[in-house]
Order: C-alpha cells, then structure tokens, then sequence
C-alpha cells in the first residue's frame, strides 16, 4: 500500500466509517476488514492519527484500528503477520512525538506502544525506555505529561509479564530507572506541594496529574520489580517515606479549596499511596517487616485517635482499615505452635506485632471500632425511613463490599477480635453489661450504642462461647426487648432479632426455640419493614439449623407462611424478593408434606410474580427454587400447578431462548422434581421433552440431571414415552457416546438398561443400535470396570427377559465379527465369568447370574465347556444374596419382593416421591427380585441332568472345582 496514494483513500474510509447512516457504515467497515492484512496499512494509519488537523473521531477510529492490529498480527507467528520493516518504522513513529492534544487519544496511543512494548521491549525496541526517560525530562506541560502516561502503561504492562525469562528482563529494567523514577516522584511531588501552598490551584491540579502518574510507575517497579526489594536502600527508603508524604498529602487536603476536579486527584493519590503499602505486604510479606511498626502506627493513629478528624474520607480508612487487617492475619507473621519451628524472620515480625497490640492499644481500637464506627450513621437513618429495602441491600453488602466502610470494620473487628480474643473479650462483655435492662426510646445516642454493642456480640459468637451464657440473656433480657413496640425502638429490635440469627447454632438450647418462633411471628406483623426482613432471614437461620425439631415449629407454620407471604407482596425490590423467597422455600423445604393446607395463597402469586420479573432473571431463579420445594412438598397435588407450572419448565429448558443461560439449571432440577412427583404423564408434561434433544447435544455439566429426567419419563410411562421418542432418543445417545466420559457412557448405558427392565419386549428393539457397541465392549474386555459392569448389566437383561432378541444380536454381531455364532458365544461367557468382580452391586450380580443360567439346559458343546464358569458366578451370586435363618438353619434369597409396602418414614425423613413407588412397583416383576436365585439353579441343573442323563451330568460337574460344588451343596440342601 503507497503511503501517498493511499492516505487519502484510507481517510475517506475511516470518515465513512464514523457515520451514523449504516448504509454509509457497513461497506466502509468491509472495506477497513480487508485492508488489515495489507502491507502498509497500519503506516497510513499511524500517519492519520497523528494529525492533529484531522476530525478528532476519525483519528479515534484510526486509534483503534491500530490497536486492534497489534493484539492480531504484531507477532512474528500471526497469519498475515506484519513485516519486520514496516514494525521498524512504525516504532519509530510511535515515540517521535508526545503532543497529542486529546486526551482519550492520548491514553489510546499510550496504550498501543505499551503493547508493542510487551512483545518488543527491549530486544527488538532498546531505544523505547530512554527515549521516555528523556522525554519525561522535557519543560513543555504538554509533552512532558504524554511521556509520562506512556511510560506508565509501558511499566504497568511489562510488570504483568510472568514467564521466568520475563520477569528478569524485568528486575534488571526496574534496577536500572528506579532512582530516576524516585527523583522524577519527588520533583512532581514537592512541586505540588509548593503551588498548594502558594494558593494556585490550576497549577497544582496539573502537578498533582503528573505525581499520581509517576507514583504509579513507582509502584509498579517497587512491588513487581525486585525479587529482595528489602535488600535495595532506595526502595526501602522510598517506602519509609511514603508515611510522610502521606501526612502531607492530608494535611493538603484542609487547605484544599472547592475546586472538585484537585480534591478528586488528591484522594485519589493518596488512595494510590495506601496501594503501595498494601501491594507491597502482599507480595512481599517479610520484606514488609521494616514497614509493619510504621504502618500500625500510622493507620492507627488515624483511624482511631484525633489525628484523623477532619482529613480523612471514606475510602481512606477503608484502607487503612485493610492495613491493619492484613497485618494481623499475615499467615508468614504467624508463629508456629511450637516457636523454634518458626523461622527468624517470622518471629521478628510477631515480635513486632506483639509489642504494637498492647492492651491499651487493642482496647482503644476495640472501643472505637464499636462506639464509632459500628454507629448507625444519620445518612443510613434517613435511607432506613425513605428507602427501608435499599437499607437492608446495602447492609447485607451491597455491590460495593469491598470498599463499603462498614463491612471493613466488621471484618476488621472479626479479625482482632480472633487474634486477641483474650484480651478484647472482657472489654466487650464489659460494654454489654453497662447496657442493662431496657434503654430509654427518647435517648437515640443510647440506642445506636446498645445496637453497635449487640452487632459486636453478633459479629464475635464464636469467640464468646464459653463466656456468655445466650440462653439466660435471651430470657431475662433480649425477649423483652424484642417486646419494646415504640417506632423508636426498631433498632434494636431490628439488631436483636439479627443477633439472634447469629448465635443460633452457636449456642442455644433447643427447648427456648418455641419462645423464639412467638417472637419471630409477632415480629413478623412489625409495623417497620426492616425489621420484617431481618426477621425473616433469622427465620431461615432458625430452619436451616441442624438442631430444627419440626413438631416445635407447626404451631406456628400457619400464621408464619400467612406473614412471610404478606411481606412477599408488600416488598418491592428484585432483591428483597429473592430474599423473602428463598425464606419461604427453606421452611417448605423443612416442613415437607405438612406445608400442604397453607400454600394455596402462594401457588395463585408466584404466576402473576414470574410474569412481573420477566426482566429480572435472578429473581426468576428463586422462583423456581421456590417451585422445586412446592412441588416436592405437595406431591401429586402439584399437578394442580401444571398450568403454570409446565410452561415455566419449557421456557426455563429451551436453549433457543435467551433467558435459559440464567434459569436452565433451576429448571432442570424443576423438571425432574415434577416427574418424581407426578401420578400420570400428561400430554403437556410428554410434550416437553422436545427440549431434550439440544441439551443432550449441549453435554453441559447439566447432563447427569438429564439422565436423571430420562429415566423419570421411562418409569412414568414407558410404552407412550418411548413410542414417541426412543428414536431421537437412540440417536442422540449414539451420537453421545463417540465423543463423552467414562462417566457419561456409564449414565447412558443405565437409562438403555433402565428401558430394558421396563419394557423387556420392545426395549431392545428400540436401541437396537446401540447394543452392538455393548456386546463389542464386552467381548474386547473393556478395561474400565464401571462401564464393563454396566455393559454386562444391558447385556444381562437381553439375555435373560428376551432370549429370540439376544439370538438376533448373536448373529448379527458373528456376522460383523466374522466369527461362528458358537465361538461368539464362547468368547462372550468367557469373558463375563472373568470380569465378574468388576460388578459390584448386588442386583447386577444376582441378574449376571441368572442371565448366564439362562443359557441352561443345553447341548450345545460351548456352553458345555464354559459349564464350570457359569457355576462360579451362580454360587457367587449365591453368597451375595443368600442370608441364613437362624431359627430353621435354611437359607432364603433376601433380593426376593412379594409386595409392595409403603414404608414407614421417620420426622426427618422425606416420604417417598410417585417415583419411588413406580421403581418399588417395577421390582415386583424383575425377575431380580421375582426369581428365587437357590430355586433356579436347582431347576437348570435338574433340567441339565435330564438333557445328559446322570452320567453325562457327573461328568459335567467334575469340571467344577470341588470347593465350588460343597458350597452348591450347602445353598441348595432342602431341595
């Protein structure tokens, strides 16, 4: 492509390609795609963006396309890799001048050079790092910042290269420019500070953007660029010197006027500083050592002492709230529990850590963590009245976790509190016990206090086991206060209800748990609904828990569901929703069948809730969370629910639909609960099954829960069912089983089997094509035992319950083989009898037994010759299901069933589902569990006897070791 030529063309390209008339747009798109691979190309553009004169957006585009350019073909490797010349030249071009004027183009261009830099730098582009340090040097603002934003994305890039040979290249570049790069950071800086203090503000706004990116660099080159950074005297000096920049910084921040976009730099630079600190603990624990005296003290001193007031901001003390908590639970500064297994340099650091925390220390951060910072605060107090769903997101975390105030000074609290649990534990029972009795509801400062202690109680219930007695505070005091009804009490019912939930399967005796399910339903009808939510989630803890009694809880199931299905349609929130729900599904799921009278009100919302969360995907995964424990609660009543029920099935399943990548696992699992629990297969609940063919093709990790639905439909209904899809169904499993695990062959083969048990008659017909890959398995002697267990198991059936079929498959398989039938057969009991131990249930055993019986009486030489074998496998058989009467001294074949009995299920048991019955039902006609085992070798063998004649037959069991037949003897006396 001639440059000259070409720019022009190009140009107009790139100006069509920014028009907002797609008929203008695409071709200009096309045209720009094919142009990619073209030699030259990126020159032009190179050429066009660094033209100030041009429209500023297609510059951007040019920008852009030349990014995209690097990351495709900038590797030697790449197809239509670019020449090592036109590389040449464009890396030339790239550093000749830093004046872009625009800013996003700017950060653009800074970017690119970084990623040529990360597959050039230094090797191919040794000029790039001097030409940067040059040029950060130079007087022009202009200039001056362009080099400095290139130079850090080039250092940031290259410090996130992690191979070996990178990370040298690395180490020796950080070596080399770390002092510059300190003297560059500390002109900017100590200009800053000058202009601040001199009141010109415009200029130090432009000082301070090129302090923040010089300690950007740094910090790049202090965390990644030193293997022993505690060995280098500059960046240890560097690092000792943050703490006082840092003071400096904040006291800035006082004299700092209106201007937004200064105050915005400043924070962020001295966020920026903490980043350092915290990067550098992080990766580089005992390096830290030096630092962990000088960051306590100064975090410290901020956070919880005077120092801090009227300097620090939020995001300041979260860091260094982080700080502290990061130190305390630095694992490298945790001795062993035998001291000289621990080495030197972790000792020096717990030394450290043990001389800081004094008890005046830990009971200051103790007291103020709690008495400040646990403080409901007046913006949380307005969004409690105005936004009471907002509140109670915000309080359980919110989007903004990490950087949230209050979740990092619980977890701050929680981390102290473990680590120095002795010392802190009397201090906080000691702010418990000056809380006493029922606090004034006109002295509000008393009551955020009284709620600030319970949350520090709640947060620490693991630590104060052995030193609060719950149950004796829950009836002497917290009841009663639950009881306290006044609007300006809500905190603190609020708070005791939630400290409830957190010590409820810590420590509290089962017998209070009535007490506490009054409180909660009165609770329940509270007139705030924050307090509402916090009780609903205690009542999932309360359910949730191991020590839950049922009987406890069914007095109060009625009027609970009645409330919890109130505040359900009161709130508004997706999330809150989701909440309330998934109450609502742990108590169903808990109570079981017994929720039955109570959830009419709840089947007749949860359509019209589905219809409203169209949008809300999440909030539809707890309904159909909710469904799953309905359906199982309600059993065959839950065909009342089919009209809504099933569409939200096929919707939830069907891969063509979009919202399925939220709901599909949800729905399977509905899916499955709803056959389990259906009394009869309708034509709607058949229908969907549709949806089966693509999520078979899809072999997700959903398929075990396929399988799973698979089966479900062949105990249903098997004759409809397989009427309509055993053909889709066959060829979806051929088409499985080429490309699938062990595992999932496994699962194929068991549904095959399943067919076969249910419909002995025309199962083998249906998946005809797939037996011939079983019984070839079987006779290569497939080395995986589970799959040669189940082989033998299909195998097994065919052989047993449809004897011409088996014949059919024998002869087929000669033919494929290019063996005798007879020898076929051979190989095939052959190898049965010796993969026998690879099955091991007992119902696989007792049918391979059966099957290879079967084959008895007969004359054919073959089976003769593997007589001994099949005798084996039946006395085998015989020890696995024989039991002994004690009483007679006979022996009985405990696989036998004669009738179905409902079983007798305990309070912790789930009933039996439709399911359950239909696989008891089925059993009642497998010959497993239908034929006695001891009777059918006595009638082959007597019929064997009869074929050969006495002599002929003696002849036959004197093949069988004489071990084998005294234990035939004892199984088959009585006969």
């Amino acid at each position: 492509m001639d440059l000259n030529s070409a720019s022009t063309i190009v140009l107009q390209v790139l100006t069509q390609a920014t028009s907002q008339d797609t008929a203008v747009l695409k071709p200009a798109e096309e045209q720009l795609k094919q142009w990619e691979t073209q030699p030259g190309f990126y020159s032009v553009l190179l050429n066009i963006f660094t033209n100030h004169s041009l429209d500023v957006n297609v510059r951007w585009l040019a920008v852009l396309y030349f990014k995209n350019g690097i990351d495709r073909y900038w590797r030697r490797v790449a197809p239509h890799a670019l020449s090592e010349e036109e590389k040449s030249s464009l890396r030339a071009g790239l550093i000749t001048n830093f004046n872009e004027p625009v800013n996003q183009i700017a950060t653009q261009i800074s970017v690119l050079i970084a990623k040529v830099a990360r597959l050039d730098c230094p090797r191919q582009w040794p000029e790039l790092i001097p030409t940067l340090l040059e040029s950060v040097k130079v007087q022009d603002d202009l200039r001056q910042h362009r080099a400095l934003l290139t130079f850090y994305h080039v250092t940031k890039t290259l410090a996130s290269k992690r191979l070996a040979a990178d990370r040298k290249l690395f180490y020796d570049l950080a070596s080399g420019i770390y002092s510059f790069a300190c003297s560059l950071w500390n002109h900017h800086t100590d200009t800053f500070l000058q202009q601040i203090c001199t009141g010109d503000e415009t200029a130090a706004t432009n000082s301070l953007e090129r302090t923040l990116l010089s300690l950007k660099v740094l910090r790049k080159l202090t965390v990644h660029g030193f293997v022993e950074p505690h060995r280098n005297a500059e960046v240890m000096g560097f690092l000792l010197g943050v703490f006082e920049r840092l003071r400096q910084f904040l006291e800035c921040s006082r004299r700092i006027g209106t201007e937004k976009l200064c105050r915005d730099r400043l924070e962020k630079t001295i966020i920026l500083f903490t980043k350092v600190l915290l990067d550098f603990l992080d990766q580089h624990p005992f390096s830290f050592t030096p630092l962990i005296q000088r960051s306590l003290e100064f975090a410290v001193s901020y956070v919880f002492t005077e120092a801090g007031e009227g300097v620090v901001f939020e995001r300041f003390i979260v860091q260094c709230m982080n700080l502290i908590k990061m130190i305390v639970k630095n694992y490298a500064y945790k001795p062993s529990k035998n001291f000289e297994d621990s080495s030197p340099e972790t000792l020096e650091a717990h030394k450290i850590k043990t001389s800081f925390f004094t008890y005046p220390t830990l009971t200051e951060i103790c007291r103020r963590l709690v008495s400040q910072y646990f403080l409901l605060a007046e913006e949380e107090l307005t969004m409690w009245e105005e936004d009471p769903e907002g509140f109670t997101v915000e309080e359980t975390g919110g989007d903004s976790w990490k950087y949230s105030l209050r979740p990092c000074t619980e977890v701050l609290f929680i981390d102290i509190f473990h680590e120095y649990n002795q010392t802190l534990t009397p201090v906080l029972l000691e702010m418990v016990h000056s809380l006493q009795g029922p606090t004034n509801v006109e002295d509000s400062s008393a009551i955020l206090i009284k709620d600030a202690v319970y949350n520090a109680v709640g947060l620490a219930a693991y630590e104060l086991f052995d030193s609060v007695d719950f149950d004796q505070w829950f009836k002497s005091q917290l009841l009663a206060e639950l009881q306290v009804s006044h609007n300006r009490y809500k905190p603190i019912r609020r708070r005791v209800i939630w400290l409830i939930g957190q010590w409820i399967s810590v420590k509290f005796k089962s017998d209070l748990r009535p007490m506490l399910y009054e409180a909660i339903r009165n609770l329940l009808q509270d007139q705030d609904l924050v307090v509402r939510i916090e009780t609903a989630t205690t009542l999932k803890l309360t359910v949730d828990d191991f020590e839950f009694r049922t009987d406890q809880f069914l007095p109060y199931l009625e009027s609970m569901f009645t409330l919890l299905f109130q505040l359900l349609q009161e709130v508004t929130e997706c999330d809150t929703k989701m909440h309330v729900l998934h109450v609502l599904s742990c108590v169903i799921e808990r109570v079981n069948m017994q929720i039955r009278p109570y959830v009419g009100c709840l089947v007749q919302y949860l359509p019209l809730l589905w219809k409203q969360s169209e949008e809300h995907n999440m909030l539809r995964c707890a309904i159909l969370t909710t469904l799953i424990h309905l359906v199982q609660g309600l059993g065959t009543d839950s065909k009342n629910l089919y009209p809504f029920l099933l569409p939200v099935i096929q919707l939830s399943t069907d891969v063509s639909q979009p919202p399925h990548v939220y709901l599909l696992e949800d729905g399977l699992e509905l899916w499955l609960v709803t056959l389990e629990n259906s009394p009869c297969l309708t034509p709607e609940l058949l229908r969907i099954f549709q949806n089966m063919s693509a999520l078979l093709e899809l072999s997700s990790e959903n398929l075990r829960t396929c399988f799973k639905i698979i089966n479900a439909y062949i105990f249903l209904s098997s004759p409809e069912f397989l009427q309509m899809y055993a053909t889709d169904l066959c060829q979806s499993f051929c088409d499985l089983l080429k490309d699938i695990t062990t595992e999932g062959q496994v699962q194929v083969l068991k549904v095959v089997e399943n067919v076969l048990k249910v419909n002995p008659v025309l199962g083998p017909q249906m998946f005809q094509p797939l037996l011939p890959s079983v019984f070839r398995g079987i006779i290569d002697g497939e080395r995986y035992p589970v799959v040669m267990s189940t082989y033998l198991g299909v195998i097994g059936r065919v052989l047993l319950q449809n004897t011409s079929f088996f014949s059919l498959l024998l002869n087929q398989m000669a033919c494929e083989l290019g063996q005798k039938v007879d020898q076929l057969l051979g190989n095939m009991i052959e190898m049965w009898v010796d993969r026998i131990d690879n099955i091991t249930q007992p119902e696989r055993r007792k049918l391979s037994a059966l099957a290879l019986l079967s084959l008895l009486p007969s004359e054919n030489s073959v089976v003769q010759d593997k007589f001994c074998g099949i005798i084996n496998v039946s006395v085998e058989g015989l020890h696995d299901v024989m039991t002994e009467d004690p009483e007679t001294g006979t022996y009985k074949d405990c696989m036998l069933m004669s009738h179905f009995e409902e079983p007798k299920v305990t309070e912790d048991e789930e009933p039996p589902t439709e399911q359950d019955k239909r696989k008891k039902t089925l059993a009642l006609k497998d010959p497993v569990h239908t034929v006695s085992l001891q009777q059918f070798v006595y009638e082959k063998l007597k019929a064997q006897q009869e074929l050969l004649g006495e002599q002929g037959f003696q002849a036959l069991m004197e093949t069988v070791d004489t071990e084998i037949v005294a234990q035939l003897q004892g199984f088959l006396q009585g006969f």
